[in-house]
C-alpha cells in the first residue's frame, strides 16, 4: 500500500489543506500507514508537546478527560510555526551541526513523536523547527515492538596523539563494528589500522574487540570518552613509532571536517547476549583487580583515609541519579553488605528463567565490594547498569526514570537471580474456609517460600491480610499476600472536599451550601452520611442527592456505592431533603423560567431559558389535583418570601383566600411512613370552580428539558413515571414576592483557591500516611472484583492489614500523581521518626513474638524539583560509626541527623532493632513525632 498524498484534499498548487478537518484527516492517514508498516530503521520527529496539542485542538482531535470521557479540545485559531526550541540547548555541541536536546524530556509531557511522513507534512504546513529525527529501534522483531532512541550515545572521541577531540552520536543498540564504521567514516582511517579503547574519564581501560556486542553491551556510557589508536607499522602516514611494551603505539591523525547526521548513520543491532558474562567467575572467587578494571579503575586506594568504607560516590552517567540514589541506600542496607561481602556464588541461580541466571546479582556484589573497599573516591556502575537495563530494558539509555520503581524491579531481579528454589512447585491457591487467620497466614507463608527462598525475601518481604466484601450478597474473601515494600499514599492526595447545596423538600428553611472532606475512593453512601452530620439531619428526614446541569437535574445520585470518581470538580450538585421513604411518593420536580408577561395561556414563549435551580418535593400518590401541585409548590416557596411581601400571618398565607394552603407538605418527627407525614389542604368542589386568574404563579406539565407546557389537569395529573415535573413562569410580580437569588449561581463542587493551597501544603507525618493506606475503601471501577457468591464482577470493598513485618522495611511515599495529560508532585512535608518506630498497633495480634518490633531509619532516598527536572540523592547511615551521610551522585559529605528529615523525602529504608512480643501498642516513639501525632 502507498502513503496517501494530499492529492483529494490539497489543491495541486497550494501546500496547505483548505480546513482543519482535511489537515486531520491526511495526519490521520499518514500515521496509520506509518505504524502498520513501521520497521528497523525508520525515523520518527520530536515535535513540541504544547504545539501538538494546539494542533490537536485546532483540528479537533479527540482526547480523554481523567474519568476516561471524550473531551474536544476547543481551539479556533490555526497555531502559528512549530517551536522545538525548548527541546533543545541554546549550544550546539562540539563538532557536531545538530541541536543537542535537553537531557531531563519525557515522552507526553514535553515533546510527541510522530513519523517522519507526518513531519514533512506539518513542516509545509506550517514552518518552524528545529528538525530533530531519532531512529527506530526494534527490541523483538518477531511481536514488531520497537523503541525510538530519543537518547543514543553521545560520545567522546580523543585522538591519541594531539588529543584532539570530536563528538559525535551513535545508538546505544549499534555493534561495536558498527562503531568502528562510523569513526572509520569520520577520521577517514581505514578500520584494519585502527583500535578503539574504552576510555572513561580519560583513564585507559579495556580495548573494544569484541564485534557482535552492542554498546550497551560494551559498558560505554552517555558523554564519556573513546580512545583511537593506530596499530604499529600499519599506518600509511609516515608517523614514526615508538617501542613499548604494548603491541600499539599512539598516531596522530587529522580531525575531520565532515559532520554526522542522526538521520543517517548505521543500522542498529536488536540482539542481546543471553549467556552468562565473562564477569561471572567459574572458581567463586572475586578478583578487584580484574573487576575495577572493567570500570577503569585500578585496586589501588587512591584516597588519604585508608580506614574509610562505604563513603564512595557514583558518578552520573547521564540522568542516572535515580539509580544511583537506590544504590546507595542499598549498600548501605546492613544485613545486604554482610551477604555480599560473603561468599554468596554457592546461592547463585544460574537456571531461573525469570531472572538474568545470575549476572545481574554479580553485578551488583561486585559494585557493593568496590563502595565498600577503602579509600574510594567515586565509582561509574557501568556494568551494573549494563546488567540492570538487560534484565529490565525500560531503563536502558539515559531518560531520568523513577527511583522507587526502579528499586522494586532491582529487589525483584536480585531475589530471582538469587532464589534458593532451583524448580518452583506449583501450587493451587486454596481459600480459607473458615479456619482461623493464624492458621491460614502461616499456610500461606509457606506456600510462597516453597517457590521464593532468597536473602530477599529473608530480609524484605513481610506478609498483609486482604478482606474483600461484596456488596451485595455481603461474601467475604481474605487472602494473606506478601509484599516487598509499603507504598503510602498522602492523606492531601487520598481526600477530596465537595460542595453540595442543600434544599429543604418541605419549605422549612432556604437552600444553603455545605463542603465536607471525603475519601476520594468513596461512594455516594458516604457523601451523603457525611452532609447529613453537618446539616443536622433528622431521624425522619433523608438526603436525595442531584447533579444540576444547565439549570435542570441532570442525574440523581440514587446508587448508594457509586464512586466518587464520576462527580468533577466543575458539577454543581444538590441534595434535597426529603421525609423518610419518599421512594413511595411522587416526586415533584419543579423547574423556573423567567416570564416578560403573565399570561395564562399554557403553549406561552416556550423558548425562553431556565433560570434558578430545580426544587423538588414530595406529594402522595392520590394527591395529583391542580389545587395539590399548587399547594406543593406554594409550600416549598415559603422560605424564598421576601420580608416586604410578609403578611400579620405569612406561615398561614392562603391562595386568595380559598386555594392551596402553603403548610404544603408536613413532616412528622417520629418518622412515621410519609403517607401519614403529608397534609394537605384540600380545596372544596366550589374551590375548583375558582377563576385561574386568581391562582398566585402559572404552573404548567413539562419535560425533564423544560422545553414543554401543558396545562395542568383539575382532577388528576399522574402520568405512567413516578415524577411530575412542572414549570413555573416568574413575572415581575413573583420577583417581587420571592426573592430566587438563593436558588441561583450555586457553587461549584470544588474550586482551587487558598484552602486548597494551604491544604495541600500542610505537613503531615507517617502514621496518617499509614493510617490512610490501611483504611477500608471501595475497588475502582476498572479493578472490580468477582465475587464467587454472586457469580458477577463486583466493586468490592477492601481492607488492608499488615499481618508479618519483615526486618528490613522500605516506605514508599506517593508524592506523584498522574493522569494522561497531567502529572503532579506533592511537596508536603511528612514528619517520619528516625528513631523508635512502633507500629504495632497497625499489626494484626498473633501467637508470634516479633510482631511488635521497633524500627529505626538508615537511608532516604530524597527528589527535588519537579518531575521534567527533578534531581535524585540519598542519605544514608554508616551503622557501626551511628553517622550520616549525604551521597549526592559522586559527591558524598557529611550531615547532621536532624537534617534527614525534609519535604523531599521520598522513600525511607527502616531496620529492625528488636523484637520483643512484651511492647505495648504505646511503647515508645521517637520523641520529635509527639506533637505531629497528637494533630
Amino acid at each position: 500500500m502507498t502513503i496517501p498524498s494530499a492529492e483529494g484534499f490539497l489543491q495541486a498548487s497550494s501546500c496547505l489543506p483548505g480546513t482543519a478537518t482535511e489537515e486531520r484527516e491526511v495526519v490521520d492517514a499518514l500515521t496509520r500507514e506509518a505504524e502498520k508498516n513501521v520497521k528497523h530503521g525508520d525515523l520518527r520527529y520530536l515535535v513540541s508537546q504544547s504545539w501538538w496539542m494546539e494542533w490537536q485542538g485546532y483540528v479537533g482531535l479527540v482526547s480523554y478527560g481523567e474519568n476516561g470521557t471524550e473531551q474536544f479540545p476547543q481551539a479556533t485559531n490555526r497555531p502559528g510555526e512549530i517551536d522545538n526550541s525548548k527541546l533543545v540547548l541554546a549550544e550546539r555541541i562540539n563538532g557536531s551541526e545538530e541541536p543537542e536536546l535537553q537531557r531531563t524530556l519525557r515522552e507526553g509531557e514535553h515533546y510527541t513523536l510522530v513519523p517522519q511522513e507526518v513531519w514533512q507534512r506539518l513542516y509545509e504546513w506550517y514552518k518552524g523547527g528545529p528538525e530533530i529525527p531519532r531512529k527506530v529501534i526494534f527490541d523483538n522483531p518477531t511481536d514488531k515492538t520497537y523503541i525510538v532512541d530519543v537518547y543514543p550515545l553521545c560520545l567522546k572521541l580523543i585522538d591519541g596523539r594531539d588529543s584532539s577531540e570530536k563528538v559525535f552520536r551513535i545508538s546505544r543498540k549499534a555493534k561495536v563494528h558498527e562503531l568502528y564504521s562510523m569513526v572509520c567514516s569520520l577520521m577517514s582511517v581505514e578500520q584494519s589500522e585502527i583500535v578503539i579503547w574504552d576510555y572513561y574519564q580519560r583513564s585507559k581501560g579495556k580495548k573494544l574487540f569484541n564485534q557482535n556486542d552492542t554498546l550497551e553491551e560494551a559498558q560505554l556510557t552517555m558523554d564519556q570518552e573513546i580512545l583511537l589508536e593506530m596499530k604499529l607499522g600499519e599506518s600509511s602516514l609516515g608517523f614514526s613509532t615508538r617501542s613499548t611494551n604494548d603491541e600499539l603505539a599512539l598516531i596522530p591523525l587529522e580531525p575531520s571536517t565532515s559532520s554526522f547526521s542522526i538521520a543517517g548513520g548505521p543500522t542498529f543491532s536488536n540482539g542481546f547476549s543471553s549467556g552468562i558474562g565473562s564477569s561471572f567467575s567459574q572458581d567463586n572467587s572475586f578478583s578487584p583487580l580484574l573487576r575495577d578494571s572493567e570500570d577503569g579503575y585500578n585496586s589501588l586506594s587512591n584516597g588519604t583515609k585508608d580506614g574509610t568504607h562505604g563513603l564512595s560516590g557514583l558518578h552520573n552517567l547521564g540522568n542516572t541519579c535515580f539509580m544511583n540514589s537506590a544504590i546507595q541506600s542499598l549498600v548501605h542496607t546492613p544485613p545486604l553488605v554482610q551477604y555480599f561481602l560473603e561468599d554468596y556464588t554457592c546461592e547463585i541461580n544460574t537456571e531461573n528463567p525469570l531472572g538474568l541466571q545470575g549476572e545481574l546479582a554479580i553485578a551488583f556484589g561486585e559494585l557493593l565490594r568496590k563502595l565498600w573497599s577503602s579509600g574510594r573516591t567515586s565509582i561509574a556502575p557501568r556494568a551494573f547498569k549494563s546488567k540492570l537495563s538487560r534484565f529490565a530494558p525500560q531503563f536502558s539509555g539515559y531518560n531520568q526514570h523513577d527511583s522507587q520503581e526502579l528499586l522494586a524491579f532491582l529487589l525483584d531481579g536480585l531475589h530471582e537471580d538469587l532464589n534458593r528454589v532451583k524448580k518452583k512447585p506449583y501450587i493451587e491457591a486454596k481459600d480459607a474456609d473458615g479456619r482461623p487467620d493464624d492458621e491460614f497466614a502461616e499456610e500461606c507463608w509457606n506456600y510462597h517460600k516453597a517457590r521464593n527462598d532468597s536473602i530477599i525475601v529473608d530480609k524484605f518481604q513481610g506478609q498483609y491480610k486482604s478482606t474483600l466484601v461484596c456488596p451485595v450478597c455481603n461474601k467475604i474473601s481474605v487472602t494473606f499476600d506478601p509484599f516487598m515494600y509499603l507504598s503510602l499514599p498522602l492523606p492531601s492526595t487520598v481526600t477530596r472536599m465537595i460542595t453540595v447545596t442543600v434544599f429543604s423538600g418541605t419549605g422549612d428553611v432556604l437552600p444553603m451550601p455545605y463542603t465536607v472532606t471525603v475519601q476520594k475512593n468513596r461512594n455516594c453512601r458516604d457523601l451523603t452520611k457525611a452532609l447529613a452530620d453537618v446539616c443536622c439531619l433528622k431521624d425522619s428526614e433523608t438526603l436525595l442527592l442531584a447533579e444540576v446541569y444547565e439549570r435542570r437535574i441532570y442525574r440523581y445520585l440514587t446508587n448508594p456505592i457509586e464512586g466518587l470518581h464520576s462527580i468533577k470538580d466543575e458539577d454543581i450538585l444538590v441534595a434535597y431533603r426529603l421525609p423518610v421513604g419518599h421512594e413511595k411518593l411522587l416526586r415533584l420536580e419543579i423547574l423556573h423560567r423567567r416570564a416578560e408577561r403573565f399570561l395564562v395561556e399554557p403553549q406561552f414563549n416556550i423558548n425562553r431559558k431556565l433560570i434558578g435551580c430545580p426544587i423538588v418535593t414530595c406529594i402522595p400518590n392520590g394527591s395529583t389535583g391542580k389545587t395539590d401541585i399548587y399547594a406543593a409548590v406554594s409550600a416549598v416557596l415559603v422560605p424564598f418570601v421576601r420580608a416586604k411581601a410578609h403578611s400579620p400571618d405569612v406561615s398561614a398565607v392562603k391562595l386568595n383566600g380559598s386555594g392551596p394552603s402553603l403548610d404544603g407538605i408536613v413532616l412528622t418527627d417520629n418518622g412515621t411512613t410519609c403517607e401519614e407525614g403529608l397534609s394537605i389542604s384540600r380545596p372544596s368542589e366550589d374551590d375548583n370552580a375558582a377563576d385561574d386568574e386568581l391562582l398566585p404563579f402559572q404552573l404548567s406539565l413539562t419535560d425533564e428539558k423544560g422545553s414543554t407546557r401543558n396545562a395542568i389537569d383539575t382532577d388528576s395529573n399522574r402520568g405512567l413515571g413516578l415524577v411530575i415535573r412542572v414549570l413555573m413562569d416568574w413575572s415581575e410580580k413573583e420577583l417581587g414576592m420571592y426573592n430566587i437569588d438563593y436558588m441561583d449561581g450555586l457553587p461549584e463542587v470544588f474550586k482551587p483557591g487558598f484552602m486548597s493551597k494551604k491544604t495541600r501544603q500542610e505537613a503531615v507525618n507517617l502514621f496518617s500516611c499509614l493510617d490512610a493506606f490501611l483504611k477500608e475503601e471501595p475497588l475502582g471501577p476498572d479493578d472490580m472484583w468477582y465475587c464467587p457468591g454472586c457469580k458477577e464482577h463486583r466493586q468490592a470493598s477492601k481492607k488492608l492489614d499488615l499481618w508479618r513485618l519483615p526486618e528490613i522495611l522500605v516506605v514508599h511515599l506517593k508524592r506523584f500523581s498522574y493522569s494522561r495529560y497531567m502529572k503532579n508532585k506533592l511537596d508536603t512535608f511528612v514528619n517520619f521518626p528516625i528513631h523508635d518506630l512502633n507500629i504495632s498497633k497497625y499489626v494484626k495480634l498473633t501467637s508470634r513474638g516479633d510482631q511488635h518490633p521497633m524500627y529505626e531509619l538508615y537511608a532516604v532516598i530524597n527528589h527535588y524539583g519537579g518531575l521534567g527536572g527533578g534531581h535524585y540523592s540519598a542519605y544514608a547511615k554508616l551503622v557501626e560509626e551511628d553517622n550520616w551521610y549525604h551521597f549526592d551522585d559522586s559527591h558524598v559529605s557529611s550531615v547532621n541527623e536532624d537534617e534527614i528529615r525534609t519535604s523531599a523525602a521520598y522513600v525511607l529504608f527502616y531496620r529492625r532493632v528488636g523484637g520483643s512480643s512484651t511492647v505495648a501498642n504505646g511503647g515508645p516513639v521517637d520523641i520529635e513525632m509527639v506533637d505531629s501525632l497528637e494533630t
